[in-house]
């Protein structure tokens, strides 16, 4: 049994599927991308799975947030790519401050 729910497109050639299935028995949730291209047409790796038995907490997480959670997040991710890097956090060793441990 499968149950599309939605889609949401993510580009020119991708959507993110929501749907009900059944897979190996046992009913979900699935949220995964849908690839339409010269090269392949169909799911892929990248989704997740909600089995039925977690869907209330899955649903409670989601439930719990609101538009204020995203303020900001817009003008973060215009920071991207711009010779910014994240923050080190902290007992973080920069890459130079590792010891080197050779070939094993």
């Amino acid at each position: 049994m499968e149950k599309d729910l939605g889609r949401i497109k993510k580009n020119d050639t991708t959507d993110i599927v929501v749907r009900i299935d059944d897979f190996g028995g046992r009913k979900g949730l699935t949220i995964r991308e849908f690839v339409k291209s010269d090269r392949y047409t169909g799911f892929t790796k990248s989704g997740v799975r909600i089995l039925g038995e977690n869907f209330d907490k899955f649903k409670e997480m989601v439930n719990s947030v609101t538009k204020d959670d995203f303020e900001g997040a817009e003008s973060e991710n215009k920071m991207e790519g711009k010779g910014k890097s994240a923050p080190k956090e902290k007992n973080q060793k920069s890459l130079d401050e590792m010891e080197d441990l050779g070939d094993y």
